[in-house]
């Protein structure tokens, strides 16, 4: 099913020896939009610390308890080495909106931290320093102007992830400010540029295209992670 990304926001994180923390942020890979991460916040437990589980290591999402089962100990989770190719690209380039935090490589579930598919469709300069150029953080991207072929357009309110596939479908797009005074989904395909800079993606479709695509409604689900 499709949900909100932002839904997920603060969903506990449940070891079968207790609670490790809850989900502050997600991250993905701008080449094939696949969830890579997601982040927990281990608050008082591990003095804060941010640490990266694999979607594979979690079970099916508890949308009434706003909770995920994990298939790691809390000794797996604190003994989990900090890797900092594994930090989104705003880290990467010196903006961390984490605090430092250690990452859980994925190995045990055939996806080894840094190896991402070729082909990254985003332009950016290099990253400052080492890491993968495929990474983004939802929280990071959320908000950035959207830019048409022929102008502004809105900004990205959030995206629309398969909770089976943990795959992004759909942006969500906040048209309103600009007239049409509506959300609409626009495909991840059509992105083809983010500039870190000045906060925008830029879409290859025109305004007309962008207006006339799919318009979005939160749907009412009572199991709903909306916000």
């Amino acid at each position: 099913m499709q949900r909100r990304a932002s839904g997920f926001n603060g969903y506990t994180i449940e070891a079968p020896d207790g609670c490790v923390g809850s989900v502050s942020d997600m991250l993905f890979a701008d080449n094939d939009w696949a969830l890579r991460w997601f982040v927990i916040n281990t608050g008082s437990w591990l003095l804060g610390r941010k640490i990266l589980i694999h979607p594979q290591a979690l079970g099916r999402p508890d949308i009434r308890q706003r909770a995920f089962s994990v298939a790691l100990t809390k000794t797996r989770v604190e003994a989990s080495p900090d890797i900092s190719s594994d930090s989104p690209v705003s880290r990467q380039m010196g903006v961390n909106p984490y605090g430092d935090y250690a990452a859980w490589n994925g190995d045990e579930f055939g996806l080894s931290a840094g190896i991402m598919p070729a082909g990254n469709i985003w332009q950016n300069q290099p990253p400052a320093q080492p890491g993968d150029p495929h990474l983004r953080s939802v929280a990071e991207v959320t908000g950035y102007h959207i830019h048409a072929l022929d102008g502004d357009i809105g900004h990205l309110e959030d995206f629309l992830i398969d909770d089976e596939s943990w795959k992004i479908d759909s942006a969500v797009v906040d048209t309103k400010n600009w007239g049409f005074g509506s959300h609409v989904l626009v495909s991840p395909a059509e992105m083809n540029e983010v500039n870190w800079a000045e906060r925008y993606i830029r879409v290859e479709l025109t305004r007309y295209k962008i207006k006339c695509s799919p318009s979005w409604k939160d749907p009412d689900w009572k199991d709903s992670p909306g916000p």
